[in-house]
């Protein structure tokens, strides 16, 4: 099966075809540096993640491009507030995102380029617009012309004229149509600016963006992403500028993933709903979230709830719980019994890294990705429970498991820790405010199961009450008997 994706463009799956062979050019619209990232921000910082992997692991070389606006209103007046100045402000928040980025195992792109960085091209590109028609200078600012240019709206789908009944001029603004848009802007007092032939001024948000990725990918390139909310009106003056100086096509494919909402409702912070990824993580660990946001396909509404957060740790716990028993067994010497699921295995193993790749392939499906490594870990631990100690035929195929596992591991940005490793800082972290010591709990547990085996169920109910009374809640399981903090 070829990869296909959903663009955003044309509104259909089409099949994915590089513009030269072999080779991948991608653009990722990254954060405006003036705060810490939310949700949000990590969701499509994971998502591009992944599809950037992706591409890797089908063989692709591939170009990634993710960029910085460190210079915009938001910046400046971030900066007045504080009685500093934007770069102080944005090189902050630079490192701040770094950070974040990194604790969620986001590879580095190949370029991350800053829009200050890039001056020169901005106005090159706006000065080459200006002499094809497509903008015009207005009181030392300069404007994007969106009559001059047909086909504005094609990626929205939107109609300009519908779109004029809502449109105004604001105060200040010297346009000559209400949905014209600002490629360069002279600068007012106290802010930063740049020499132009228009006179001191910074550029405006949406040129930007046209700049770097032409500086690095050429005019035309294979994959632009982002979030919904970048649809309209960023991705659309995107296209329009960058067809209008180059008179070709920007972009084959455009992609975006769906918007994160809390409890149901849409993030805000007038909601009191808003939460940055530093928040989550005091709560849940990177691979918990990480796990969480890759369990709904990308273009989905993600629904962010600490319930949420609470089963996709459930889920990740399932794995790594039969991952390190197959690491268990496979340190271990080989027996001679061989268990009556082994066939089952086989076939599923033998069929694994095409059944991922299938699901990969149908638009980056991460969500179906999981669920077949949910199926094959409960044919694991079928496997495992009927023959602790399997044969060498057996452990052959346990062998090529785990290896491929571990490939699907490493395009989803997912099991970074040993499995092991991994489960010992959830014990420790779910007994950071307990009263009950982590040995003593897990004495408490084996105390229980022989109580279960000598079929004294009153010790055994006594035992789950006195631990329930302090906030620990057992869970029983054809796998043994686990625990966890009552809340978490």
């Amino acid at each position: 099966m070829a990869l296909r994706l959903y663009n955003t463009l044309s509104g259909e799956k089409e099949l994915f075809v590089p513009r030269e062979p072999g080779k991948v050019g991608m653009y990722v619209c990254g954060v405006t540096v003036y705060d810490y990232c939310h949700i949000g921000h990590a969701r499509a910082g994971i998502v591009f993640d992944v599809i950037y992997r992706y591409l890797c692991y089908s063989g692709y070389d591939v170009t990634f491009v993710r960029n910085y606006t460190d210079i915009d209103d938001k910046i400046i007046n971030r900066a007045n507030r504080e009685g500093s100045d934007y770069r102080t402000v944005a090189d902050r928040y630079i490192a701040a995102f770094d950070e974040d980025m990194e604790r969620l195992g986001l590879k580095k792109p190949t370029v991350e380029p800053k829009a200050t960085d890039h001056i020169g091209d901005i106005i090159t590109i706006v000065q080459q617009l200006i002499e094809k028609g497509h903008a015009y200078e207005s009181e030392g600012d300069v404007y994007f012309a969106v009559e001059s240019f047909p086909s504005y709206l094609k990626l929205s789908k939107r109609n300009l004229d519908d779109m004029l009944a809502g449109a105004r001029v604001e105060v200040g603004e010297k346009k000559r149509h209400p949905m014209d848009f600002a490629l360069w802007k002279n600068s007012k007092p106290g802010e930063p600016w740049w020499e132009s032939p228009w006179g001191k001024g910074r550029p405006g948000w949406h040129i930007e963006c046209s700049a770097m990725s032409m500086r690095f990918l050429g005019p035309s390139f294979d994959i632009h992403g982002g979030g919904k909310d970048l649809v309209f009106p960023h991705h659309e003056n995107e296209i329009a500028q960058s067809e209008g100086a180059n008179c070709c096509q920007f972009v084959t494919y455009w992609l975006h993933n769906g918007f994160v909402n809390v409890n149901s409702e849409k993030m805000s912070k007038s909601l009191g709903n808003f939460f940055t990824i530093r928040d989550v993580l005091e709560l849940f660990d990177a691979e918990t979230l990480r796990f969480f946001i890759l369990s709904a396909h990308y273009r989905s509404p993600l629904d962010y709830s600490d319930q949420n957060l609470r089963e996709a740790r459930a889920g990740l716990t399932r794995i790594n719980e039969a991952l390190a028993h197959l690491d268990a067994v496979l340190a271990a010497p080989a027996g001679a019994s061989v268990p009556t699921s082994a066939t089952e295995l086989t076939e599923k193993t033998d069929t694994l890294a095409q059944r991922f790749r299938e699901a990969m392939d149908d638009d980056f499906n991460t969500a179906q990705a999981l669920g077949i490594l949910f199926d094959l870990v409960r044919t694991l631990n079928r496997t495992l429970a009927e023959a602790p100690a399997p044969d060498e035929a057996t452990r052959s195929v346990l062998d090529r498991l785990r290896r491929t596992i571990d490939q699907m591991g490493e395009v989803l940005g997912l099991f970074r820790q040993r499995p092991a490793d991994w489960l010992a800082a959830r014990d420790a972290e779910k007994a950071r405010n307990l009263t009950l010591t982590t040995a003593e709990i897990e004495a408490l547990i084996a105390e229980r199961n022989e109580a279960r085996k000598s079929r004294n169920f009153a010790r055994s109910d006594e035992i789950r009450a006195f631990l329930l009374s302090h906030s620990i809640q057992l869970l029983d399981s054809p796998q043994g008997t686990t625990w966890q903090a009552v809340g978490q």
